[in-house]
């Protein structure tokens, strides 16, 4: 007889800044062992999860998984000019979080460009490791260190329930980026709406790009102001540049001029996507083929980001119905980095029931 659903919240510190946690070893392997499938969710917009076929090619090995993620980390450094570290620029905050709130953007910038998923799964199996891996772990100001949280769904089946299409309207600019939890379009309201009419209580919703939207991608992050419309864009509309003045190239010679700096830049590049697809293990033929394309459009090819993500429905306490899971700053985000047709872009909703 199949084994309901069943939900665990694991609660754990990270002990370093950038840290690869496996989450099965905080699980009970009793829990995995009931289950063929497992979805582990991560509720914050800085640490996250590599997809199950990333972490094979990894050979589901810590050190790779840091490998990795190493290059992004040196194309988005530590303690640049962001804008959204400028913490006196930030209307949201208050004087005392200014005194407290890390300044990250690098991790935010990580997360999104190395592809790290808030929700992903795998086979429900102890013995395999499930890496979450927290890009700001601790404040690199205060040293306070992280609490985090991830839940895990352990399931049977998953049953999709219900397909349909929504419009997002994007701007007339180039660059742009909408979040999906903005109250006005009212995506929430209608998916909520459409759980409760098909009686998900638990499962996912999965939202995706179809074929004919290019130029895009998905992420879920914090949709603060400052990182989206400034620090995100600033990376899509000319990575070179990007790397130019923020990248650790500048070090290698501080009189450069802009030009040479980003001649600079253009060699960082390419030396990154190197590291990236070696870590990977891939041909090459591979490697030469990602670099020519990496120079052409450096943000659709270089930069990992996501055409779907995935959101966890688990039971609302208070009325027993199928609620979409998000951590406090987390929200699905829409990025185009060309102009869309008719200023909207289509996405591809899929509801999914755990059996």
């Amino acid at each position: 007889m199949p084994t309901a659903p069943s939900q665990l919240t694991i609660q754990f510190q990270p002990k370093r800044r950038l840290d690869v946690i496996d989450v099965n070893r905080h699980v009970e392997n009793d829990f995995l062992q009931e289950y063929h499938r497992a979805l582990y969710c991560s509720h914050h917009t800085t640490a996250g999860f590599l997809e199950e076929t990333i972490c094979n090619r990894l050979d589901r090995c810590e050190d790779q998984v840091q490998e990795f993620i190493s290059p992004f980390r040196e194309l988005f450094p530590f303690g640049a000019d962001y804008q959204h570290d400028q913490l006196h620029l930030r209307k949201e905050l208050s004087p005392e979080q200014r005194h407290t709130e890390p300044r990250n953007a690098d991790s935010h910038l990580t997360f999104i460009g190395s592809g790290l998923e808030n929700c992903v799964t795998y086979p429900s199996d102890p013995s395999r490791p499930v890496f979450f891996v927290d890009l700001d772990g601790i404040n690199k100001d205060n040293r306070d260190r992280r609490k985090r949280q991830t839940t895990v769904i352990g399931y049977d089946e998953e049953r999709v329930v219900d397909e349909t299409e929504l419009d997002v309207p994007v701007s007339n600019h180039r660059i742009d980026s909408v979040s999906l939890r903005d109250p006005r379009l009212g995506i929430f309201d209608q998916l909520h709406e459409l759980l409760a009419e098909r009686d998900i209580q638990t499962g996912r919703v999965v939202i995706d790009l179809p074929t004919g939207e290019k130029h895009a991608g998905l992420t879920v992050n914090e949709y603060e102001t400052l990182l989206m419309k400034h620090d995100l864009a600033e990376v899509l509309r000319d990575p070179l540049q990007f790397m130019a003045e923020k990248g650790r190239n500048m070090l290698r010679d501080p009189g450069a001029i802009p030009g040479k700096a980003k001649n600079y830049a253009k060699y960082d590049l390419v030396r990154l996507v190197n590291k990236v697809v070696d870590t990977l293990g891939l041909s090459e033929s591979i490697v030469e083929r990602v670099i020519d394309k990496c120079l052409a459009v450096p943000a659709e090819r270089f930069l990992r980001m996501k055409r779907s993500v995935s959101l966890l429905v688990t039971p609302d306490e208070s009325n027993g119905e199928g609620t979409i899971v998000q951590g406090r700053y987390q929200s699905p985000i829409l990025v185009q980095w060309h102009k869309a047709n008719a200023q909207q872009r289509r996405l591809r909703v899929r509801l999914t029931r755990f059996e």
